[in-house]
């Protein structure tokens, strides 16, 4: 997400907060409770992306405190509404007055980058569902971790996808100016370039009041593809703005979009055909798994954009839990260690705190509804 300013307060209270390191946990009854942190965008214009994940988190606690375990586990969540300068507020509480041990989330790349500095000072173990800017793992942080792939290998893979589908000659990368949009932008036109395209590339304002300048810029190129780096409330309108205009390129975008609010956002006629790829698999409603059935018997619709995920990574701070660690440190230091078949994938941490597995599946609007297409090295494009 953008940067937003990174309050003073976080700063001035940091010294504090480190007297708070690895959270704590309350009695009850004969046990005691642990409070983790979920972190996201839970009510603002893209929490269709964060509800699903905090959805599979419950989940996954709901069923490991019904077992009435020693230690319970109480899911908090804040919500971010994905700004960064919310996000560093939030995580200034949830440390110092609400002592979370551990933290899923935050669910968006700006956030994570703004508050990760205070998670590693005070030891406090996270686990992203959904954050996917490759340079969150280039700050040595100890105490940061995902279950997704990021968007060097989201980016180039969907670019991979495009190319051997439409084997085009000129692309247009487009994105608007938030941490997550540009870095999948960078990594589409990276991969583009090295195969031999012609890329032109253009950006806006996460809070644009139109694109009829990107539009005439687009229209003006008649590139064969155009790929857009963000999310879908801003590539709804966008891709509509796009038809309406004229431009008929296929249009292709990553997991910030992968929402119905996509298509709706767009209209159904504009929004067909468009490509989304995703470093998530989700489950198809036709064939629902146990992990589906669960989860629609509990929140009465079908798994939605990482909803598995945020049950793997909230699986990943309970298995520590269930081996005895209760504070954030030695928690920290289970997850260096584990190794298990989540519903998502497999869950191992590399030293990094990136996650072994990086498969990208593609996803495709066809008759309105997005439909799952498979692993990018295996789907087939529709149309």
């Amino acid at each position: 997400m953008r940067f937003g300013r990174v309050l003073a307060l976080a700063a001035a209270t940091s010294l504090a907060l480190a007297g708070c390191a690895g959270g704590g946990s309350s009695s009850s009854g004969d046990g005691s409770t642990l409070k983790i942190g979920f972190m996201g965008d839970l009510t603002g214009e893209n929490s269709g992306i964060v509800i699903p994940p905090r959805n599979g988190a419950q989940l996954a606690i709901d069923e490991y405190n019904a077992t009435n375990p020693k230690t319970k586990i109480e899911l908090k969540p804040y919500d971010s509404q994905g700004k960064p300068d919310q996000a560093t507020s939030l995580i200034t509480t949830a440390i110092g007055s609400d002592k979370i041990t551990a933290l899923i989330g935050p669910a968006f790349s700006g956030e994570s980058k703004a508050i990760g500095g205070q998670l590693e000072q005070n030891k406090i173990p996270s686990v992203s569902p959904s954050a996917t800017n490759p340079g969150l793992a280039k700050n040595n942080w100890a105490y940061w971790h995902r279950v997704v792939a990021n968007d060097d290998d989201q980016g180039p893979k969907i670019a991979e996808f495009l190319i051997k589908a439409k084997s085009p000659k000129t692309a247009f990368v487009l994105s608007d100016d938030q941490e997550y949009s540009v870095g999948l932008a960078d990594a589409f036109e990276k991969t583009l370039k090295g195969a031999g395209v012609t890329v032109q590339r253009d950006k806006f304002p996460k809070d644009a009041p139109d694109y009829s300048s990107t539009v005439q810029k687009v229209k003006a190129a008649n590139p064969d593809i155009i790929t857009f780096g963000g999310y879908y409330a801003q590539g709804g309108p966008l891709l509509k703005q796009l038809r309406d205009g004229g431009v008929k390129a296929v249009f292709a975008t990553g997991d910030g979009s992968l929402d119905p609010q996509l298509v709706s956002g767009a209209g159904a006629a504009a929004a067909e055909g468009a490509v989304i790829g995703c470093p998530c698999n989700i489950p198809d409603a036709s064939t629902p798994s146990e992990f589906s059935t669960k989860y629609k018997q509990k929140f009465n619709v079908d798994p939605a954009i990482y909803a598995t995920e945020g049950y793997d990574a909230a699986t990943a701070i309970i298995n520590a839990v269930k081996a005895g660690n209760t504070t954030g440190e030695t928690i920290n230091n289970f997850l260096k260690t584990a190794d298990f078949k989540g519903v998502s994938k497999q869950i191992k941490f590399k030293a990094n705190g990136e996650p072994e597995t990086n498969a990208i599946y593609v996803y495709q609007v066809v008759s309105g509804a997005i439909k799952n297409l498979g692993a990018s090295t295996e789907a087939k494009i529709t149309g």
